[in-house]
């Protein structure tokens, strides 16, 4: 009995030692990428590790399949958090589809994420409002009836490719004041975004108004511009940049 209670307190003991080991695991490798900074005009991005990095490695895949660069950035040891920038030089002028980041730690483990910065705007006829409303009067819709179309084909087409999301970005002319106007462009956002919603369009939905802000013809104050009266329609999988400050990406609601 007392050799029993010995082995039992023994296996106690190595149990009672083991016990710190398993509590102690480490969490799982991250690699960090602010979608925002994603630079694909001068080829670039910033990339931070949750732990000491080793090293970074980076491809890009074309539209087309074909491999467009492919690029290993030694890091020696930069601390968790600290942002690595990675370049690279295409093999062509091919639109990109897929950047592969690899991120390898000090103690060799690793962890990936994939971006896929693919986006496309739906070419259409703008919804004409009444002065002062986001109201949509029966005879726009045709209009938004032929791009929902549109927009169902597309992002059928690239339904391979990830969650793909439709991002509706109202604008103004200068006639107004610029708060009137802010206000006014994402009332008309939202309203077409939930028209869309409300006829069948399962995507998820996105909105938001720019007033004046981005105007496709730069005209004085109180200038009547009806083309910089309108809505963009983008199909994105990740939210395509808004100016710093107040404005964010919105959902139409239920």
């Amino acid at each position: 009995m007392i050799d029993a209670m010995r082995r039992w307190m023994i296996l106690l003991a190595v149990l009672s030692c083991a016990a710190p080991a398993w509590a102690q695991q480490r969490e799982a490798l991250k690699v960090l990428i602010d979608r925002s900074k994603v630079d694909l005009v001068n080829h670039k991005v910033e990339v931070k590790l949750s732990r000491a990095c080793d090293k970074i490695t980076l491809k890009v895949q074309g539209e087309s399949g074909s491999l467009l660069a492919e690029v290993e950035k030694a890091c020696k040891g930069t601390a968790a958090g600290t942002a690595v920038e990675v370049t690279w030089t295409q093999t062509s002028d091919e639109a990109i589809q897929k950047i592969e980041v690899w991120g390898y730690d000090t103690d060799g483990y690793y962890a990936g994420v994939a971006i896929v910065p693919w986006k496309a705007s739906i070419p259409h006829q703008d919804v004409n409002f009444a002065t002062d409303s986001d109201a949509i009067a029966a005879s726009e819709v045709p209009k938004l009836t032929e791009s929902l179309e549109k927009i169902k084909e597309l992002s059928a087409k690239k339904a391979d490719l990830g969650r793909i999301t439709l991002f509706v970005l109202g604008h103004t002319d200068t006639v107004g004041t610029q708060e009137h106007n802010l206000t006014l462009s994402r009332k008309r956002a939202r309203a077409i975004a939930a028209w869309f919603k409300a006829h069948g369009l399962t995507l998820p939905i996105a909105f938001e108004g720019l007033g004046e802000r981005m105007p496709l013809v730069k005209t004085p104050d109180e200038t009547d511009e009806p083309k910089n009266r309108r809505v963009d329609y983008i199909l994105a999988l990740d939210p395509p940049p808004l100016p710093s400050g107040e404005f964010s990406w919105k959902s139409p609601g239920p």
